[in-house]
């Protein structure tokens, strides 16, 4: 499990790294999206804020996973911004569909590892 919880963890690390600073620096093409995807794109581009704050995000997380500092931290700081990647591409982006997998079973896999310091945000009061 501690080798996997590695490979996982570095794997997150690279693409939310990566990708996020991608959102700032542009390196990377990226392929023109469905109509209905592109539309809700430029819309959060359009805001000013929401693209900058989610890369950043991103960003942040990205080195906490390379690093594993905080690492229960920034699952639960992604949670959302992955919850959005998987119903984008089920939803708005159907051939995007295996980014999903890519960063969803990964993303499970530190969850499971990592429950016992992530079980008390379910605790009922």
């Amino acid at each position: 499990m501690e080798k996997l919880s590695l490979i996982s963890r570095v794997l997150l690390g690279l693409i939310f790294f990566i990708f996020g600073l991608n959102g700032f620096f542009h390196f990377i093409p990226v392929p023109p999206a469905p109509e209905a995807a592109g539309q809700f794109i430029t819309a959060l581009l359009r805001t000013g804020y929401v693209m900058p704050l989610v890369k950043l995000t991103e960003v942040i997380c990205g080195l906490g996973f390379l690093t594993g500092l905080f690492i229960p931290l920034c699952l639960v700081m992604i949670t959302s911004i992955l919850i959005n990647i998987v119903f984008f591409n089920f939803v708005l982006n159907p051939s995007g569909i295996w980014i999903t997998f890519v960063i969803a079973i990964p993303y499970s896999i530190l969850i499971v590892k990592n429950f016992k310091n992530l079980s008390p945000l379910l605790k009922m009061q």
